[in-house]
């Protein structure tokens, strides 16, 4: 990975610190996006320490607001020539429905469409550094998720894993469409269920950071350190060059589920995606279906 620029969401905590920390033990160049500054720059000064040659940055973001993502990508387009990596692995559950900025409800955003806004905003430069990598991290939790077509944004009916488990399904969906559009370019896109890890997600849903974590503990999950390790094969493994739009867990490449492998889901999720795109953008879409 030496000489490879690399860019992880949610690196401040988690599966994505830990993910980061990984990258720069190979010698890759990270970019760390956090919204918390303090939280950030602590993971950065940490993570920069580690031997192995790499280099850690940190940029800060609110992924919740489209307005942020643009102002996100031009950062990274201003310093970076190339970016070889990009690892979608920021999340969030709310207790309670939030709205965006942009008029979203806040899981949808962050979860779902960052991701795709973020990869549509840097996918020139992604091309630029081909071959690259879009790595997506997904969950299991996925096959429990059914898209609410007419209720997208859960104005009706809306609670915290429900949201997720949509989430969850969105991200599998988009990236086989994702994929697919990006046949023949160069670059890759994947996702993954990383295992039932301790991290800060679960913990921030229930409420009960200390007890949850004793709990999780006691329970033997592993850690964010090993719940990271799918997600740096993915990033790195040559094996995996010019492999793309795969579900894996960490045991290996796996089956997602059945709504999640419709092709006619997977385009209107695209179409809808784009629809909900709050600013103006200077796309010239590279990114046309391919008959």
């Amino acid at each position: 990975m030496r000489g490879r620029v690399c860019l992880v969401t949610g690196a401040s905590s988690g599966i994505g610190r830990e993910t980061a920390r990984g990258l720069v033990r190979m010698g890759a160049r990270v970019i760390l996006v956090a919204r918390d500054r303090s939280r950030g720059e602590a993971a950065r000064a940490e993570i920069a320490r580690e031997p192995g040659g790499g280099q850690a940055e940190l940029l800060v973001a609110d992924l919740s607001s489209q307005r942020a993502l643009v102002e996100l990508a031009a950062a990274v387009r201003r310093t970076h020539p190339r970016l070889h990596v990009l690892i979608h692995n920021a999340a969030i559950i709310p207790r309670q429905r939030e709205v965006t900025v942009d008029g979203l409800e806040m899981q949808f955003a962050v979860n779902h469409m960052a991701p795709f806004l973020l990869t549509r905003l840097l996918l020139p430069l992604l091309r630029a550094s081909a071959p690259a990598r879009i790595v997506v991290t997904a969950s299991q939790v996925e096959a429990r998720g059914q898209i609410a077509w007419e209720d997208l944004q859960s104005e009706r009916n809306y609670t915290p894993l429900g949201a997720y488990f949509q989430s969850k399904l969105a991200n599998v969906l988009f990236t086989y469409e994702l994929a697919r559009r990006l046949t023949g370019t160069g670059v890759t896109a994947n996702c993954l269920h990383p295992g039932v890890i301790d991290t800060n997600l679960l913990c921030d849903y229930l409420g009960q950071r200390r007890a949850v974590g004793r709990l999780l503990n006691r329970l033997r999950y592993p850690g964010p350190a090993e719940g990271a390790r799918t997600t740096l094969r993915l990033a790195s493994d040559p094996a995996l060059e010019g492999v793309s739009g795969r579900y894996f867990r960490p045991e290996g490449e796996a089956l997602s589920s059945p709504a999640s492998r419709d092709p006619q889901a997977q385009r209107r999720l695209w179409q809808v995606s784009e629809e909900l795109i709050r600013v103006p953008l200077d796309l010239a879409d590279p990114l046309d279906p391919i008959a």
